[in-house]
Order: C-alpha cells, then structure tokens, then sequence
C-alpha cells in the first residue's frame, strides 16, 4: 500500500549503475533511504534536480517490512528553492545544514517537530535577505533542543566555563578539553536569544563566528558519536567577514 509523504533530501548516493540511493528525513518515518533510478534522458535529469540537497517533496512511497531500501513515485515538489541554488553563500549554508543532518539524525527515527523545524528552515534560508552569515550557527544551536541536547543557559553566571560534556554552565574547568574558556561561554548563552527572525541583529567577526562554529559542533561530537568530521564547515569559514 502507497502512502503520501512529505520529507527534505539530505544526500543522494550512487547505489549501483541504474539507481542511487536517496536519503531524505521525512514527516512519517524520519530518515528513510529511497531508491531512485538515474538516467541521462531529459526526464530523468528533470528528476534528478528535484534530488539536491534540502530539497522539500511530497511523494508517495511504499514501506515494506524487512526491505531496507524503499521505492517512490510520482514525486513533486512542495517549495521551488528559487535562491539556495543560486546562492552560492546560501548554497554553502545548505550543504552544511544536510550534511550535519545526514550524520546526526538516527535512521526510521520519526520526530514530527524536528521534521517541521527542518522544513521551516529550508524555506526561511531561501527567503532570507539579510542575516545569512549567522543562519548555519542559529539552526545548529536550536536544533539542539530536538536531538536532546540543548544547553542548560539558566545555569550560566558572568565569568562561568561551559561544560559540553554535561551541557552546564561551570564556575571552574572540570576537565581538561571538555570547557569553554568564560568568552565563549558567554556566547553560547548569546546563541540561545537568537532566532531566524533576529539574527540579522547579531554581530561576530569572522574569528569569532568561527571560533563559536567549532565549540559548538565540537559539542555536537561529544553527544553524538556519529557527527564525525564534516567537511562543509571549511568552505563556511572562507565566506563571511
């Protein structure tokens, strides 16, 4: 039996010569892994485009028990994307949005809130005039509170460390490697005002954006084993002044 299911393309991978595997995060059975068949027709490139990264689609698909990969049809898309492909600033942004996605979120993980607050960002980043240098930082901050682990900012007092590893804030280091020196600290308590209607408020030199992009994916790591070593954020470090 078919069902209709919405879901934000994180990646798409070469399965074997006829088919590449889709991985998309959907709002019925979390991330889901799609076969989806390659081509060189016209139709087929038509295809493909609808399957880069942090595209939103609606579709219908069949879920067969004991079957890891799943099929689709008559797949559309719910938003044209009119500038994160045609940005290449907001098009860093979204490479670095699915590719943290693809290695945080657990696979047939359903989370209806995080799914909306994935879609709701994909489409705020396409409309954003002003603000675009702090979006990466705003959407990984929040989206903390989804995967359980947002830090506890009622803890924090001027002068205090952050503790990643218990997510607190800290009068004194715990252990070396697993705090924020004081300035930092006082940052992450920053990011937890922030939000995608005034991040255009906020002001960071590029050391400083930097510097706050590494603690918190750093932070990222210490909870979730499976973040790894991404390579997006490199390309993110060179953009913005």
């Amino acid at each position: 039996m078919y069902e209709t299911t919405s879901g934000v393309v994180l990646n798409v991978i070469k399965y074997n010569d006829r088919h590449n595997i889709a991985h998309i995060y959907t709002d019925r059975h979390g991330m889901m892994p799609y076969l989806v068949a390659q081509g060189n027709t016209a139709a087929a490139r038509v295809r493909n485009s609808m399957f880069l990264p942090l595209s939103l689609l609606q579709f219908e698909s069949r879920i067969v028990p004991g079957r890891e990969l799943c099929t689709l049809h008559d797949v559309r898309r719910t938003c044209l994307l009119a500038s994160i492909y045609a940005d290449p600033v907001k098009n860093a942004v979204a490479m670095f949005m699915s590719e943290l996605l693809s290695h945080a979120i657990p696979e047939r993980e359903r989370d209806e809130g995080l799914y909306r607050y994935i879609e709701t960002a994909v489409r705020l980043l396409d409309s954003l005039d002003r603000g675009v240098a702090n979006f990466h930082i705003c959407f990984l901050f929040h989206l903390g509170a989804f995967l359980g682990i947002e830090p506890d900012v009622e803890s924090y007092r001027e002068g205090y460390w952050f503790d990643m590893a218990g997510g607190t804030f800290v009068p004194f280091p715990r252990m070396a490697g697993t705090c924020l020196k004081p300035d930092l600290a006082r940052v992450i308590v920053l990011l937890s005002r922030m939000t995608f209607s005034n991040l255009h408020l906020f002001r960071f030199s590029r050391e400083q954006r930097n510097a706050v992009l590494d603690a918190v994916i750093a932070y990222y790591r210490m909870h979730n084993s499976t973040v790894g070593t991404l390579k997006s954020p490199e390309i993110l470090k060179q953009l913005f002044v």
